[in-house]
């Protein structure tokens, strides 16, 4: 994912141009991984830009942080405030948030919170994320001889930034072998997710996803094309999926923020169904796209509008 500069970062409650959000090459989080995070995508609507689950995703934010025993020092609405702010200040009509929970520099030692603590959120114009044509053609995927970190290690629960080496070491070695992504087994060799997604396959009338026990990220587009799925009359059930249930499914797909809804025709050189994307995922994903661009009035209250009268000026 290719991330362009804008004019300005959202750094401790002030808007700062673009090279001067910096951290200190001796930060606790770039040393050892302390922080937590979160992806959001802004879209573009007739109403203007606004946020899918804005408060959804700075609730995990939040919980991500108290699993790792970090105090934000801003409340969510202040936080809501700053990325209505930083999409103004960057006039964006579309884009991606990443909010991030950093160390102070100058402390340093694996003993956490021993240092206040930063917020940083930037915005940056979205590309399409595993490639142009993944939602129209699907994607390949394989099955990574790494296993997901299992929850008594660390808390999977919560998006921490160094949960995410193991993603990726798992997305490499499927790059190395032609892959567009890989889904990773838990230590008990079932289904935990993808590296930033989360795995559903569509066997029969029904479509099943992996039980958070499993080990997956308590996804927010998970949840809602659950939910999409649930209202549109298809049964969705919740339990463990082996390999080989992924290898027999009719359909396969990915969830996520940066995915979207995304087709897997192909695992471990094993054709998914006809080879081609299924209907039920192709229905799932035109539904998801009509509810994050505005399109469906049921829905309306998935959408954070980000408009706002004076933007935040840019500390000079």
């Amino acid at each position: 994912m290719r991330v362009e500069r804008t004019a300005a970062v959202w750094q401790d409650g002030r808007l700062l141009p673009w090279d001067e959000a910096q951290v200190h090459v001796l930060n606790q989080t770039l040393q050892y991984g302390w922080g937590v995070y979160e992806g959001i995508r802004v879209y573009e609507t007739a109403d203007g830009p606004s946020a899918f689950r804005l408060d959804a995703h700075l609730r995990r934010l939040f919980r991500s942080a108290a699993m790792y025993a970090m105090e934000i020092p801003y409340s969510t609405e202040q936080l809501t405030d700053a990325v209505r702010d930083l999409v103004a200040a960057n006039d964006l009509a579309a884009c991606y948030v990443r909010p991030l929970v950093h160390a102070e520099s100058g402390t340093m030692g694996i003993d956490p919170g021993t240092g206040p603590l930063r917020v940083a959120i930037a915005v940056w114009p979205w590309e399409k994320f595993l490639g142009t044509d993944a939602a129209v053609q699907g994607i390949r995927a394989c099955v990574s001889s790494w296993r997901r970190v299992p929850g008594n290690a660390l808390p999977t629960g919560g998006k921490a930034c160094g949960l995410y080496l193991n993603s990726m070491l798992a997305r490499s070695e499927a790059a190395r072998h032609g892959y567009d992504e890989a889904i990773l087994l838990n230590s008990q060799g079932t289904v935990a997710d993808a590296c930033v997604e989360n795995v559903f396959c569509v066997t029969g009338d029904r479509i099943v996803t992996p039980p958070l026990s499993d080990g997956p990220l308590p996804g927010i587009t998970r949840d809602s094309v659950m939910t999409l799925a649930a209202d549109c009359g298809i049964e969705v059930q919740e339990r463990s999926l082996t390999r080989a249930d992924l290898y027999t499914a009719d359909e396969l797909f990915l969830t996520g923020t940066a995915a979207e809804v995304v087709p897997v025709v192909e695992l471990d050189g094993r054709r998914i169904g006809d080879g081609l994307p299924g209907p039920v995922t192709v229905s799932l994903a035109q539904s998801f796209r009509r509810v994050v661009v505005g399109e469906d009035p049921r829905y309306g209250a998935w959408l954070t509008p980000m408009n706002q009268p004076v933007p935040g000026e840019v500390a000079s």
